[in-house]
């Protein structure tokens, strides 16, 4: 069974969401606490993006292992 393939995933699951929060500590470095806490807005629209850069890293570890380990 082949399941350097998970360990691949996982750690771009992991690298992915590691870059996801970088990048929302960028976008959001200008917003006051008292925004971030009451504006549902941020926290759906940030979030969502968080979850798709992690799990477009999973996807692209797993590609990368697909043509360098097949």
């Amino acid at each position: 069974m082949d399941y350097w393939i998970y360990i691949a995933g996982s750690a771009g699951f992991v690298g992915g969401f590691s870059f996801g929060q970088m990048v929302l500590w960028f976008l959001l470095r200008h917003k006051s606490t008292e925004e971030l806490l009451h504006n549902k807005n941020l926290r759906l629209q940030y979030g969502i993006m968080c979850w798709g850069i992690a799990v477009l890293g999973a996807w692209a570890f797993v590609e990368m292992y697909k043509v360098y380990f097949p």
